[in-house]
């Protein structure tokens, strides 16, 4: 039996935090896999489902894989047709909760497979913690990174949008996250604007949220290599969910 991860539960999103996540003692460290190139969505597919069947038999690592995708649209458990303005891209189902987002060169996927048997059994903590990883990575550029109690993913301010007679201040998403569980063992995750062709957002509704932007490390004057960001990706995995190898 599969669980998605969709809207968050009429309970206060925010009050579950989750800043260490960390397995058992006696768990090996997460397998970390950087895939080099652009990896084509069916087989990044394929290739959790192998490895979340694997970890569920207790045959292999949990596993984080990093990849690039050439530009694609993917489609969560509750995207609405009306949400995709302009199929300029394959659009894949993605079987992940959530709604369209988009995928391509210059964003970091990362895809988390983690046994939260090993860990806590509570996909909200989880989610929680994978919001905690990238707001600490964006730490690291200077970046401040904020949860919303209505909006998974990663929010920054721009301040220099404000608007209404109120003033205002609009909110960009520079990460989006978007799992899956099957048999305790989560798979899909999240992905971090690095630097992409942010019009290719214009495709869809990302996440089905409407009234807010999308932007990226390079949009906010970041301009880092993508071995940079996965050298701080680490780092603070490490610090959320444990070692590494």
């Amino acid at each position: 039996m599969d669980t998605v991860f969709n809207t968050p539960a009429q309970s206060p999103r925010l009050a579950v935090t989750a800043d260490r996540f960390w397995p058992a003692s006696d768990s090996p460290p997460v397998a970390w896999t950087v895939l080099e190139g652009l990896t084509a969505y069916s087989d990044a597919l394929a290739l959790m489902e192998s490895r979340v069947a694997e970890i569920a038999a207790g045959t292999a690592p949990e596993t984080v894989y990093l990849v690039e995708h050439p530009p694609l649209y993917t489609a969560g458990t509750s995207a609405r047709p009306e949400d995709l303005l302009d199929p300029r891209f394959p659009v894949f189902p993605a079987g992940r909760g959530g709604e369209y987002t988009y995928h391509g060169p210059g964003q970091r996927v990362a895809y988390v497979l983690l046994d939260l048997k090993r860990r806590r059994e509570d996909i909200r903590a989880f989610v929680s913690a994978l919001e905690a990883w990238i707001i600490a990575t964006l730490a690291d550029f200077q970046v401040r990174g904020e949860r919303r109690e209505d909006r998974v993913g990663v929010w920054v301010q721009r301040p220099e949008r404000a608007h209404g007679a109120d003033g205002a201040v609009a909110e960009d998403k520079v990460a989006a996250i978007g799992i899956r569980v099957r048999r305790w063992v989560t798979f899909h995750g999240i992905s971090l604007n690095v630097d992409p062709d942010l019009s290719h957002f214009s495709g869809i509704v990302p996440c089905g949220i409407r009234g807010h932007g999308v932007t990226s490390l390079a949009d906010l004057g970041i301009l880092v290599s993508m071995p940079e960001v996965d050298g701080l990706l680490r780092k603070n995995f490490e610090a959320v969910f444990g070692p590494t190898a």
